[in-house]
């Protein structure tokens, strides 16, 4: 059976704001964003016994919020209708509008255990390891540039607060209307968890499996010891699901979850490999090897990024030094706190 929810076609027709039936009682409603890469976020409604249980919950912004509100309101619901919000992790545009309404209409919001320590991080005002990170991957005058955007700017954001309640494990959620099974799948964040609807054969995939773009690794507070082994055992646990229709937080929804776990494993082995040349080519720490290789779908210079960018790249390129390390691969060395890698002698 193919899947679609009656959206444009194109694309970037998803942004679109409304509210798209992708299945019985699921309805799809994309939430903008305040940037010009990621420019919206899916959030799924499902009718639940007259109630509703939202998968995320979107950005904490006025504009998302409204253009929540008059989805719901298509559908003859209201923010009080709302039960429950089911979040795949916590980065805010998935997580800080579901705090903000439930200090108004007091609705549930849970969220997946590994994400503790983050969060601890980010309500004690220690949200940002960026800096001390990127001195380690040899990157120090961008360290300096991010500490300098946040100086004086310690404080913990109001958007924040603990969940209601912290998913542990694979879980099974009872609905009225139905069962989701929560499954932790670590790697973009060390708390993601996604949802299996079984009985419709769906995955609401949040940030796991995404249709047209790669997950950022390891962007978070508590980094994790090996995200990107993390994620790449993540992905190969999809294929112990039946295949499903994929439901994902960014981008158009698609037929098959395994094609695109597929794909993204694929891309992983291949960027493994480029990166593995780039140390052999001369590079030495995470810094030099993210300037040898090429970004985006347009195969971009690292330094014609914008600041956050970089950022990206360069935990992106340690990550998967770090797995090469793993394997044998390669070897690393801290050298005056900043990690060093070169190739195995054969």
């Amino acid at each position: 059976m193919t899947l679609s929810d009656g959206a444009t076609q194109g694309r970037h027709a998803w942004i679109e704001p409304g509210v798209f039936e992708v299945a019985p009682g699921v309805h799809r409603i994309p939430l903008p964003l305040p940037s010009d890469g990621l420019r919206a976020v899916n959030v799924y409604a499902i009718e639940d016994g007259g109630q509703l249980v939202l998968i995320d919950s979107g950005w904490a912004l006025e504009e998302a919020r409204d253009q929540l509100e008059t989805a719901l309101g298509k559908l003859g619901y209201g923010f009080e209708n709302v039960r429950r919000f089911l979040v795949t992790h916590v980065h805010r545009d998935h997580y800080t509008l579901g705090v903000t309404l439930r200090r108004t209409f007091g609705t549930s919001v849970s969220l997946g255990i590994g994400e503790q320590p983050s969060l601890e991080n980010i309500l004690a005002g220690r949200a940002d390891g960026q800096a001390s990170e990127l001195r380690r991957w040899g990157a120090g005058e961008l360290a300096a540039l991010v500490e300098s955007a946040r100086d004086g700017d310690d404080k913990p954001p109001d958007h924040y607060e603990m969940p209601d309640d912290w998913i542990e494990g694979t879980a099974e959620i009872e609905l009225t209307t139905r069962t989701l099974r929560a499954v932790p799948t670590p790697g973009h964040t060390r708390g993601h968890v996604v949802f299996v609807d079984a009985n419709s054969s769906l995955l609401f995939s949040g940030d796991h499996v995404l249709p047209h773009i790669t997950p950022s690794i390891g962007l978070e507070p508590a980094r994790a010891e090996l995200p990107l082994g993390d994620y790449l055992d993540s992905l190969r646990l999809m294929h112990s699901y039946p295949d499903m229709h994929l439901l994902p937080a960014h981008g158009p929804i698609a037929d098959s979850v395994h094609t695109r776990v597929d794909e993204l494993l694929a891309h992983h082995d291949e960027r493994l490999k480029q990166t593995e040349q780039a140390i052999r080519n001369g590079a030495g720490t995470a810094h030099e090897a993210a300037l040898k290789l090429g970004w985006t779908r347009h195969n971009r210079h690292l330094e014609e990024m914008d600041e956050f960018n970089r950022v990206l790249a360069i935990g992106e390129t340690a990550a998967h030094l770090d797995v090469l390390v793993a394997r044998g691969s390669l070897r690393s060395s801290t050298v005056d706190g900043v990690v060093e890698y070169r190739t195995v002698a054969t």
